[in-house]
């Protein structure tokens, strides 16, 4: 099957490449994100302390499922810039050995947090009016991570080739259901009792069962440029090795960020559980908002990555400056919506309580003019990845939470008397400090004489024999 959206990233049209790919990426994370709004749409309507539950829950979920995240992101690169080169061979080959990474890291992941999970709730200081639903939540959530992975791992598979259409489709259904059944768990339906926020998980683990059984039958059947057997997963080591040093340094900064966040949930709810409640609310939006940021970072990084795959290092680099520059247009337009609807839109997940609803528009505001920054940040890490400087966005994970926003979070809410505001005016602070930190990193060029696919099997078997013919003639002499 010719694969169009190749072609026209290779030679066509930059912003029509580029639109072509983030819109369906767009709208399947928007739909995606959409079991979180569903969710936190319908919890809402029980009380603060089960929105704070499953807020408190999300940064603890995002730091376990963070430790797996980097293996989906380097099978997709690797099967971009394959896909560059038009080596279907090594496109399958890889697509089979990451999935296997991602089950078996999903299995142990998922019972690591599933054990561990008032543990770790204790540890960050959720109090005990919440705890219960807390746990709760967490459990089920890690039960059904392995369905997540590996629907994340086909996401990825398919994008590293251009097909960003198809993983749509299956999640608009799988929403579609869930948008269905979330209700009927949560506040009861017929036969099925009310079970509040666990019940909100339990809707949403049955319909991403559903869309991994349909993405492995993708995979399977083959009829969308890639195909794989059951043969093609018994473990190649050395590519798994190859594939643990890309995924290992960009897991790591996936966790190094989420364990941060965890580190801001923990001061947060140091200001009680309408300071938590506020912040989950702000952050479904602050989610909302990241969609397209997300979406235009990922097409970057395919286009980017194919063309440098392709040996189109000039075309790699248009693709970087016209990807940021929109991106910075997009997120001003959407932080200016932000501003003036901030308190409709903390009102679709908070019902009737005005302290928490004033302190999540304080949120919103705070944070909405640098949402422009946030993008072209987004935009040059794409192009970093793409190019596999995963240690370059691991460095800038550990400055961004570690040296930035966590100790000016502390210092504002703490040391001064602006309180919970100065957790929200480290957001902003943050994201101007890290796009300065990113556009003189891109500026400076390095990012350019990265090459992580290397050569064919065809070239390695030569080099190879080759070594060997010249070991034999060191050894005779």
């Amino acid at each position: 099957m010719e694969n169009k959206n190749l072609t026209l990233a290779l030679e066509g049209s930059i912003i029509k490449g580029l639109i072509i790919l983030a819109i369906p990426i767009l709208i399947g994370n928007l739909l995606q994100s959409a079991y979180q709004f569903v969710d936190a749409y319908w919890v809402g309507s029980i009380s603060k302390e089960a929105v704070a539950a499953v807020s408190v829950s999300g940064p603890v979920i995002f730091l376990i499922i963070a430790l797996g995240t980097g293996f989906s992101m380097a099978g997709s690169i690797l099967i971009a810039q394959y896909s560059g080169q038009k080596n279907k061979e090594m496109v399958n080959h890889c697509s089979a050995q990451t999935l296997l990474i991602d089950i078996i890291i999903s299995i142990i992941l998922g019972a690591i947090g599933y054990f561990n999970s008032e543990n770790i709730l204790r540890l960050i200081g959720v109090e005990e009016n919440v705890m219960v639903q807390a746990v709760d939540f967490m459990q089920i959530t890690f039960i059904g991570l392995i369905f997540m992975f590996i629907f994340s791992m086909f996401q990825s598979i398919m994008r590293g080739i251009g097909e960003v259409k198809l993983p749509m489709y299956i999640i608009a259904g799988t929403v579609v259901l869930n948008f269905i059944i979330d209700p009927m768990f949560i506040l009861g339906f017929g036969p099925i009792p009310a079970m509040g926020v666990k019940g909100a998980a339990i809707a949403t683990m049955i319909t991403q069962a559903i869309s991994a059984i349909i993405g492995l039958f993708i995979l399977f059947k083959g009829n969308y440029g890639i195909k794989v057997h059951l043969k093609d997963f018994k473990p190649d080591f050395g590519f798994i090795k190859k594939i643990f040093f890309l995924g290992f340094p960009s897991s790591l900064e996936m966790s190094v960020r989420a364990f941060g966040f965890v580190m801001l949930t923990t001061l947060i709810t140091s200001f009680g559980t309408i300071a938590v409640a506020a912040y989950g609310a702000g952050a479904n939006i602050y989610q909302l908002v990241l969609i397209p940021t997300i979406g235009l970072s990922i097409a970057t990084s395919t286009m980017v990555g194919q063309n440098l795959g392709a040996k189109k290092l000039e075309r790699a680099q248009k693709i970087a400056k016209v990807s940021a520059l929109i991106a910075f247009c997009v997120l001003e337009t959407i932080g200016l919506f932000v501003f003036i609807f901030a308190e409709n839109l903390i009102g679709l997940f908070i019902h009737n309580d005005t302290e928490v609803i004033k302190m999540g528009v304080d949120l919103l505001r705070f944070t909405a003019f640098s949402f422009g920054t946030m993008g072209v940040q987004f935009a040059l890490t794409g192009v970093f990845r793409a190019a596999g400087n995963m240690m370059l966005a691991l460095v800038l994970g550990i400055i961004s939470m570690f040296m930035v926003q966590f100790p000016i979070a502390y210092l504002l809410s703490k040391q001064t008397d602006l309180g919970i505001d100065g957790v929200w005016l480290s957001f902003p602070i943050t994201n101007i400090v890290m796009v300065t930190i990113c556009i003189l990193i891109y500026l400076k060029g390095d990012w350019k004489n990265k090459s992580i696919v290397g050569q064919t099997k065809e070239e390695l078997e030569e080099e190879k024999a080759q070594e060997s013919i010249e070991e034999n003639i060191i050894f005779r002499k």
